[in-house]
């Protein structure tokens, strides 16, 4: 959830996220009934996408909206109606993004493994493509060949400029996964002469990472694929590369609640490391995700018992693994604040006590946090992970077959706090149907009777001449 820029007091935030949370357990939409769901806020994130547009000022920039961070129908509505466009990685998220009503020409899919159908489908859309590698270019190639596309069409680079603090989420390592390693022997002349060969390739790609990936690290890779871009164009005699997009990674501030880095600071960044980037020279595309939404959200959670084991106090709640999966894995990387609550949504003020706050998921390490201190849990208190407007609730694990939360958006412009449902929590029956009870029979072959074992012998073992 959303509470304070760098230079504002956050008690007024802190407020405001109370009441929320005070209402929602008076309203039902967490407590006995619902023992978790996320929390959206759509004052916050509109907010952000206005921090995001003042800070790049008049340059001619495209920022979208990279939909694996909130993969939510109505939260990309919001964004598109807010001026967004959207990065998409999958069917899903182009399907996604289409039904949120961006238009064609503000969506860009970007994917390491996009099939034959997919590209087909984009270019038919008019989506802009970033092609991962010369193989996807040749793919691409031999479909503009049988139909024409409006499309932008580009290349992803990989600048080889070093990995962040996270090694997981640095995307510009020598040996990362992503794009066309431009510092290996002999790339860098092949991606020159792929672009004199194919003028239809009109755009560069980079994205360095996110979380754990300096303002420095992102601005080297910009940097030299503004370089590159320039090689190009120097090479065909004008100018064939005529936008960069230049992908989105700005890290998070996850210690409390001050927004920092802000976009402005990026943008300083930018200037100083490539200052020929805004100058009107490139069209830009931006790709940010996490950084408008993570602290415009956060998850609420039932604690259903404590108890202690070893002298130690364990919290057991309802947000596990399964919404927040990469700090249970990994966290010293994604560590969460906490917040508590009494069972009517006060906060809640008693003697701290060092705890363990601990999920449903059926194994030991389902920790959300560890040795924590914190006012003393006890059963019917509600737990908030804050900063968990991207990708937590939004995209959540299926282990144990627990069900998908459900995720309320909410506004406090206006006399009153309103709250609308952005997706309801799944029900047992979505969970049979995705688990395939209705094929439930399809193993049992020895169930055959004997007229059909002759039948299936015949379709399931060929026979010789």
């Amino acid at each position: 959830m959303r509470i304070a820029r760098a230079d504002q007091d956050d008690g007024a935030g802190r407020q405001r996220r109370d009441r929320v949370v005070r209402e929602a357990v008076r309203s039902g939409m967490v407590g006995p009934a619902q023992v978790v769901s996320g929390f959206v806020d759509a004052d916050g994130i509109q907010e952000s996408v206005r921090d995001l547009h003042r800070a790049f000022g008049d340059a001619p920039v495209l920022h979208t909206f990279a939909a694996k961070a909130a993969s939510l129908v109505p939260v990309l509505r919001l964004l598109a109606r807010s001026g967004m466009g959207c990065e998409v990685a999958s069917p899903g998220e182009l399907a996604q993004a289409v039904a949120a009503g961006f238009p064609p020409e503000r969506i860009v899919l970007d994917s390491p493994a996009k099939t034959p159908a997919e590209l087909a489908h984009a270019l038919a859309l008019g989506v802009a493509v970033n092609a991962d590698n010369f193989a996807e270019v040749d793919r691409i190639g031999e479909l503009l060949a049988v139909h024409e596309s409006s499309s932008v069409l580009g290349l992803r680079i990989n600048p080889q400029v070093g990995a962040g603090a996270i090694d997981a989420m640095s995307t510009a390592s020598p040996s990362s996964k992503f794009g066309v390693p431009l510092r290996d022997p002999g790339a860098r002349q092949r991606v020159l002469d792929t672009f004199a060969e194919r003028p239809w390739l009109t755009r560069l790609h980079v994205h360095v990472g996110s979380q754990g990936c300096s303002l420095d690290l992102i601005g080297e890779g910009v940097r030299a694929t503004f370089e590159l871009a320039e090689e190009i164009n120097a090479a065909a005699g004008r100018q064939q590369v005529t936008s960069l997009d230049i992908g989105g990674g700005l890290p998070v501030n996850f210690d409390d609640d001050e927004i920092r880095p802000t976009y402005e600071t990026y943008v300083r960044q930018l200037r100083a490391a490539v200052p020929g980037l805004l100058t009107g020279r490139y069209d830009l595309v931006t790709e940010f995700g996490r950084s408008l939404v993570a602290k415009n959200g956060f998850t609420a959670a039932v604690v259903e018992y404590t108890k202690d084991t070893g002298g130690r106090r364990i919290a057991l709640t309802h947000a596990g693994a399964h919404i927040a999966t990469r700090t249970v894995f990994m966290p010293d990387a994604w560590p969460l604040r906490i917040a508590v609550y009494d069972r009517d949504g006060r906060p809640k003020h008693a003697p701290e006590r060092v705890q363990d706050v601990a999920g449903p998921c059926c194994f030991a390490g389902d920790l959300v946090a560890r040795e924590r201190r914190l006012p003393e849990l006890a059963p019917g208190d509600i737990v908030v992970l804050l900063d968990t407007g991207g990708y937590y609730f939004s995209t959540p694990w299926s282990y144990n077959s627990l069900a998908r939360p459900a995720v309320h958006g909410f506004t406090t412009h206006g006399p009153e706090l309103r709250f609308a449902t952005v997706r309801r929590e799944q029900t047992l029956a979505e969970i049979l149907a995705e688990s395939g009870v209705d094929q439930a029979d399809a193993l049992l072959f020895s169930d055959f009777s004997e007229s059909d074992s002759d039948a299936a012998h015949a379709r399931l073992v060929p026979t010789g001449d």
